[in-house]
């Protein structure tokens, strides 16, 4: 058991996030998009002195646009790289049973380049010739070297989504709450800070993700997304004092 903990823990496997591992990168990347692109709209209408119903106009609209075009991408992504999976799969199984000689010696080329010689590299190529899937899929892996990608394009693109539009809300949040009910409040500063609060949470998850330094990948997200934020806002305040 204590072993299992120390690989899980090193392959970046965590036993509370296990049920969603396998999508949690992309809900990290589209949550990451989606809260620095609003936060980088908002801080440039901020700049630019617009009203908060102009804000949450064209937050919204990035929210919309972004998030579908992004999540259409990860679907489409997802979607031609298992078609070119099965294509190439294909190929294999057909050459397997028309060329099989060559694909034998392919099979020897490879594992002889591994340091496998004489009786023992023949029961090797043996082995692995005696069932066919078995043989395809080593070709798969080791010729072409392509691995089946599992994941459902629908989901992929679906959590892009969803995570691009919760964690994308999350700056304009507070501008919603003002238009429902005033507020005596700097609304910039309170949804810089919520913002980022979800840049540390979004760092957190990334370092899950990467496997690397929580408090590095914090620190990263943050400074990206306050760099995105600070040139948008700048931009927007130099534009308006020029144009009016």
């Amino acid at each position: 058991m204590r072993h299992q903990k120390h690989e899980d823990k090193i392959h970046g496997k965590h036993r509370y996030l296990s049920r969603f591992q396998n999508y949690l990168g992309e809900f990290v990347y589209g949550g990451i998009d989606g809260s620095v692109t609003t936060f980088a709209v908002v801080s440039g209408s901020a700049g630019a002195n617009l009203e908060s119903s102009i804000i949450i106009i064209l937050g919204f609209a990035n929210l919309i646009a972004d998030g579908f075009a992004m999540s259409i991408g990860s679907y489409l992504s997802t979607k031609s790289e298992k078609e070119n999976y099965l294509k190439h799969k294909a190929i294999e199984y057909w050459e397997v049973d028309n060329l099989p000689e060559k694909e034998r010696e392919e099979i020897r080329e490879i594992y002889a380049s591994k340091g496998f010689k004489g009786e023992l590299l023949e029961k090797v190529v043996d082995v692995i010739t005696e069932d066919k899937d078995r043989w395809v899929d080593i070709m798969m892996k080791e010729e072409l070297e392509m691995a089946e990608e599992t994941k459902s394009p629908f989901k992929m693109g679906a959590i892009t989504f969803l995570s691009f539009i919760l964690l994308g809300f999350i700056p304009l949040l507070i501008y919603v709450i003002d238009y429902i009910n005033p507020l005596e409040s700097n609304l910039f500063l309170t949804s810089s800070i919520l913002t980022g609060c979800c840049f540390v949470g979004i760092g957190f998850l990334k370092s899950v993700v990467t496997s690397t330094g929580k408090i590095k990948s914090v620190i990263e997200t943050l400074l990206l997304g306050g760099a995105a934020a600070t040139l948008s806002y700048y931009v927007g305040h130099f534009l308006e004092k020029m144009i009016t």
